[in-house]
């Protein structure tokens, strides 16, 4: 499901210019760049908070906090890169989630965790969420 999610996404910017990445539809909106950080950045926060049973540290904050937030801060700091920047970072970041999958079982995914705003939620839920995420998000780059 994560490859077929990621393929589709890949797949809908194809070809496009560092312009066409950068553009916004308005004052308020998101690029096109920024949205495919935002895929890998909330994918690696899970990864680290799921496999690696922590927060994001300063460092990993100061990388991906722009891409996390979006808005105003992305706008600012996202832009002028071109389309093999942002799959490269999707790659990558993909590309590790999907080797520390084969290394745990479905008691791992069901395990439960009260992390998430005091609701408690299993493994499998939070990588729901990051394909749920991705898809949407691809809909807003589709849109744009």
């Amino acid at each position: 499901m994560m490859n077929y999610t990621i393929n589709v996404t890949l797949s809908s910017v194809q070809g496009l210019t560092q312009t066409q990445l950068d553009s916004l539809l308005d004052s308020n909106s998101n690029s096109i760049g920024a949205l495919l950080l935002h895929i890998a950045a909330i994918e690696y926060a899970y990864f680290i908070n799921t496999f690696e049973e922590r927060e994001l540290n300063k460092d990993e904050q100061i990388q991906w906090g722009a891409a996390i937030r979006l808005g105003t801060e992305a706008r600012e700091k996202i832009r002028g890169n071109d389309l093999c920047y942002y799959i490269q970072n999707l790659n990558d970041v993909r590309s590790n989630t999907l080797k520390r999958f084969k290394d745990v079982d479905n008691e791992w995914l069901h395990m439960i965790d009260e992390h998430y705003n005091g609701i408690p939620i299993n493994r499998f839920f939070y990588w729901f969420h990051v394909v749920e995420d991705e898809i949407n998000y691809r809909g807003q780059i589709n849109l744009i």
